[in-house]
């Protein structure tokens, strides 16, 4: 009677290899992720405040931090900012112009620095729509 291995050794994978896919040039098939943003957001936000590309682009990163990411603070609004550094050349922003970013949506009131590296950020953007939609968070501060 033959060995299993043996017998199995004549068989070959369905599956192709990485190698073999990296050889070929044909790269996987990946899914893009998403995020929920509240239509509130495009529907009353944008509109009310006359936000710039890239004040919209940090306030979309930070919310997407706190709100559709992984956290252990999302029932405070709460996420950390690893790096400033790091978030600027995401942005393709200097760190005076991102610093000044911050600024106009702490101004607007949809974040508030909480510690050096800590944001609060609005699940529904505004203190008022907040209240609106019934949004408390635990008091954390």
């Amino acid at each position: 009677m033959e060995d299993i291995r043996s017998i199995l050794s004549q068989f070959h994978s369905r599956k192709r290899k990485e190698n073999d896919v990296q050889k070929s040039g044909i790269r996987p098939l990946s899914t893009p992720v998403a995020s929920e943003i509240p239509d509130l957001f495009f529907d009353d936000v944008l509109q009310k405040f006359k936000l710039n590309r890239h004040e919209i682009s940090l306030l979309m990163h930070l919310y997407r931090q706190v709100w559709c990411r992984a956290n252990l603070y999302k029932n405070h609004g709460i996420g950390p900012m690893n790096s400033l550094t790091d978030l600027s050349s995401l942005l393709h922003l200097s760190i005076e112009d991102l610093h000044q970013h911050v600024r106009t949506l702490e101004n607007y009131g949809f974040i508030e620095t909480v510690r050096s590296g800590q944001f609060f950020v609005r699940k529904y953007f505004t203190e008022d729509l907040d209240h609106k939609y019934g949004q408390n968070y635990n008091d954390f501060f």
